[in-house]
């Protein structure tokens, strides 16, 4: 039995975001092949995440052991080591993260839990593991000019990468606000790859 860790990061309410129909739509794809895993739902909204208190750094590297599972900034750290596969679901906002994803990552990539610094540099702790990436845009960057300016989905990947996890499936729907193409159909066509990743996942 697999653990999936599905982190939600829009503000929007559950139906009107469009990010969310197609990671629920991989989820519940997912949940029919595999109806033994076990998925916890953390919506950052819902935790009512808020940036790392000022003068708590400190604190947080002198929690060691298991005592850190309960505390109300590490456990969220320790939850992510213990999944097996994750589900990231965001939308891109100013070319990057939602801020309380970036939070999120704050709390989770925390040297000795997710990561540890060795007489290599830093190593990640997470290896093995597998993750998608659920990322809606407005515009087009599959190519340039707006390729390179992409920061959301490239971060993602580049800090997944750091905690060990280098299975990482981006599933992109682009081109959603502009008003004339048919964003149905590039929602649906979303839809259909995340339940196409589902299958290998």
């Amino acid at each position: 039995m697999s653990k999936i860790l599905y982190i939600k990061a829009n503000a929007k309410l559950e139906g009107e975001s469009r990010t969310f129909k197609i990671s629920d739509s991989l989820i519940h794809k997912y949940m029919e092949i595999h109806p033994d895993d076990e998925v916890t739902v953390l919506d950052l909204y819902e935790e009512n995440l808020q940036f790392l208190p000022k003068g708590k750094l400190q604190e947080l590297r002198n929690v060691t052991g298991d005592g850190g599972k309960d505390h109300p900034i590490l456990k969220y750290a320790y939850q992510f080591l213990e999944a097996d596969k994750y589900i990231i679901s965001e939308p891109i906002w100013n070319l990057g993260i939602p801020a309380i994803l970036k939070a999120y990552i704050d709390y989770i990539a925390v040297g000795g839990i997710t990561f540890a610094y060795t007489e290599r540099g830093p190593v990640g702790l997470c290896k093995g593991k597998k993750a998608v990436n659920i990322i809606t845009r407005g515009g087009d960057y599959s190519s340039e000019p707006m390729e390179s300016l992409e920061m959301a989905d490239k971060y993602l990947r580049n800090i997944f990468g750091f905690l060990g996890i280098t299975d990482f499936t981006t599933v992109a729907a682009d081109r959603l606000d502009i008003f004339t193409e048919d964003t149905e159909k590039l929602l649906n066509n979303a839809i259909e790859k995340a339940e196409e990743v589902a299958l290998a996942f």
